[in-house]
Order: structure tokens, then C-alpha cells, then sequence
């Protein structure tokens, strides 16, 4: 039975996955991705990878998918043009030569991995100790490759500013989305304020569970950006100005104490993002408790989008 299931989870993955690339309708391909992500997260758990299963859901189908929804609007206007230009017969067999070539590379580079294949898993359970986590996966991504996780926090700031320059000069720090309208007897006003305050405890429980457990502050932020998102929604509150000194602070707040503390180990460990003997794990929680606000404030204002409305103020 368990493996008629796997066999058919994998057969949709597959099909969905074909789908997403030949589909030509921008909004259909989307409507793929989302459930082939949702899919994939099953087949993580398969694999009792909980935490990139976690991390699946929130960010490969749930924001990813928002924001390619998002684009796939704005791109109504322009598909039906772009799919009167054709290209041409030869542009099309490189195409199929060039994707057949890319897919039997990576092909080849799983299917020729030598047995046993190469692993540091003995290396990091051989030194895991160390950090005084329990959890390997937040081990492995806050002291082994502390450096990584720094540069994907940073690179979704640095997504939100990329965002942030698409709105018209005239709004340039002012609030993103559209103006507020409450329902106070809508079912959307009574979500928001039935559940944000469970989504809150849920989000911190993941947190503070991660260091031991699956979870941890990418997963957590996500709650709590969704929980702002649908206090937004619901028009419980506005959207903040992106030129507030509070929100620029929460944005870069987590990063800079992240900067801060691996600047602290080249001093004191000898390394950049090494941590002192004996304090490894109480920086990690320091640093993930900092890292989640900017990354929930941050995921949020992605899915907010530009700023379209005036609004300044500090």
C-alpha cells in the first residue's frame, strides 16, 4: 500500500511538473506550481524530512505561489500578444537540444554518484555536540553553514528593495496595496481577529522548538506574516509606509544582529560566525529570535507589493 501511494505521489509530481513547463497560459502554470509544491511537501515528509517539508509549504508553495499569482495578473494585459510571436524552427530544436542536454546532465550527476555516495554526515554528527542543539538541521544552518543562512536572509531584503523600486516616483515611500475597507461582519474580519493571536503563539512555538525539533525562524516567520497579511486583508489595519523608521528597522534589524554576532566570533572564536565555547547555543536562539520579525515584517511586505498609495512618516 505505502508503495502504491509513493508510486502515485511521484506520477502526479511528474505530471504536474510537465504541466507548469508546457503550459502557455501564464495563470495555468501557476495553478500547477502550487499544488506540485504542496505535493512536494508530502513527498518530503516521505523522506521524515520534516523540516524542508515545513519550509516546502511555506515558502516553495505558499509565498512563492502568491507572489507568481501576483505576477501572473499583472501579466494579463501582455500574454496575448506574446503568444502571436512564435519563434522559429531552429530556435525551438536548440531549445529541446539544450533542455534534453541540461536534463540528462543532471540525470547522469544522481544516477553516477559513487556508493557510498559522499556525504559530511558523519562530520557534522561528530561535531554536533558542539553547538548544543538538538535539532541537525538548525545545527547545520546556523553554525556549519551560518554563512548561507545570513545571504538568503539578506537576499530577501534585497528582494523587497528590487520590489519597492517598481512603484512610480510619486509613491516612493508610501504604503503598499490597496486602501483599507473593514467588513466588521464579514467572515474575513472575524478570521483576522479570531486567529492571528493563535497564529502568533504557533509562530513563536516554532521558533523557540527549532533549535531542538523541526521548525525554526523560517517557518515561524511565515505564520506570522501570513497573520499580518489577513489582519491587512480583512482591513483591520493598513499597510505600513515603507519609509517608516520602524519598519526599516525590523527589516534590517535580524541581519544586522546576525552581522553582529559573527563579527563577535572572529573576535573572541577566531572565526567569522564561530561562536565561543560553550555559548554556541544561546547566540543561535539569540540570532533566530532577532531573525524572526525581519523576516516575518520582510515576507510580508513582499506579498504587499509596491508601494502605491502616498503615506509617508517616520
Amino acid at each position: 500500500m505505502t508503495e502504491a501511494l509513493t508510486l502515485a505521489l511521484v506520477g502526479l509530481l511528474m505530471a504536474l511538473a510537465v504541466w507548469t513547463l508546457v503550459a502557455r497560459d501564464t495563470f495555468a502554470a501557476v495553478a500547477g506550481f502550487v499544488p506540485y509544491g504542496l505535493l512536494l511537501t508530502l513527498a518530503w515528509l516521505q523522506l521524515r524530512a520534516v523540516d524542508v517539508a515545513m519550509t516546502e509549504a511555506a515558502i516553495g508553495a505558499g509565498l512563492t505561489g502568491v507572489l507568481l499569482i501576483a505576477a501572473a495578473s499583472r501579466l494579463r494585459s501582455t500574454e496575448a500578444p506574446a503568444w502571436a510571436e512564435r519563434p522559429g524552427v531552429l530556435t525551438r530544436v536548440l531549445a529541446a537540444i539544450v533542455s534534453a542536454a541540461v536534463a540528462a546532465a543532471v540525470g547522469a550527476g544522481v544516477l553516477l554518484l559513487p556508493d557510498p555516495a559522499p556525504t559530511l554526515a558523519p562530520a557534522v554528527a561528530q561535531n554536533i555536540a558542539s553547538t548544543g542543539v538538538g535539532n541537525p538541521i538548525t545545527a547545520v544552518l546556523m553554525s556549519f553553514r551560518a554563512m548561507d543562512t545570513l545571504l538568503e536572509a539578506i537576499v530577501l531584503l534585497l528582494g523587497l528593495v528590487g520590489i519597492w523600486s517598481l512603484a512610480p516616483d510619486r509613491f516612493w515611500g508610501g504604503r503598499p496595496g490597496p486602501a483599507p475597507t473593514e467588513d466588521p461582519n464579514g467572515i474575513l474580519g472575524y478570521l483576522a481577529r479570531v486567529l492571528p493571536p493563535i497564529g502568533i503563539v504557533v509562530g513563536v512555538y516554532i521558533l523557540w522548538v527549532g533549535a531542538d525539533h523541526p521548525g525554526g525562524k523560517f517557518q515561524g516567520a511565515t505564520v506570522l506574516a501570513a497573520m499580518w497579511l489577513l489582519v491587512m486583508l480583512a482591513g483591520l489595519s493598513d499597510a505600513p509606509a515603507v519609509d517608516r523608521r520602524w519598519v526599516r528597522i525590523a527589516l534590517a534589524g535580524g541581519p544586522a544582529v546576525f552581522i553582529a554576532i559573527g563579527l563577535l566570533g572572529a573576535g573572541v572564536a577566531g572565526a567569522f560566525l564561530g561562536y565561543p565555547e560553550g555559548l554556541a547555543k544561546p547566540l543561535i536562539v539569540v540570532v533566530e529570535a532577532a531573525l524572526l520579525p525581519s523576516l516575518a515584517v520582510t515576507l510580508a511586505l513582499l506579498l504587499a507589493g509596491p508601494p502605491r498609495r502616498e503615506g509617508g512618516g517616520k
